[in-house]
């Protein structure tokens, strides 16, 4: 039997992940601001990166509690990743799940996307060890 799910009650001003659910967009995450929790139990965010249509202002959406997770912690800055290393890679204004497929240099390394069937080099800056947030605790994910 599956362990209940904790629930999280966020609060205004909040840092919350946004995990997409958008074809083309699974398996990414977006940095986002708690507005507000409306009565019915869905959250109102503001996107940090992610802008209306019109480009004039941060995105504002209402969103499902599931959709959502605490900002992970910091961790050290990996200086180096392993091959086959689950990480997120930061693309298109979020974090992208995948996988360490090979090494470039010292400084860049190929992740791979099982979502998209794509390979793309990124410099070590833009890609941080992966964590789940499974049962209320942050998981570190390490390989």
């Amino acid at each position: 039997m599956r362990p209940p799910r904790k629930k999280v009650n966020f609060r205004h001003g909040d840092k919350v992940e946004v995990c997409s659910n958008e074809e083309g967009f699974i398996g990414s995450y977006y940095l986002a601001t708690v507005v507000s929790r409306l009565d019915n139990g869905l959250y109102v965010v503001r996107y940090d990166t992610l802008l209306e249509d019109d480009g004039s202002q941060p995105l504002t959406e209402t969103l499902f509690p599931n959709e959502l997770r605490p900002k992970p912690p910091p961790l050290a800055a990996a200086s180096s990743f392993a091959r086959c290393q689950r990480v997120d890679a930061f693309d298109n204004d979020g974090w992208w799940v995948g996988q360490v497929s090979g090494k470039v240099d010292d400084h860049h390394y190929y992740v791979y996307f099982s979502t998209t069937h794509e390979e793309i080099a990124y410099p070590s800056s833009a890609i941080r060890v992966h964590q789940e947030w499974l049962n209320g605790q942050w998981i570190r994910s390490d390989s």
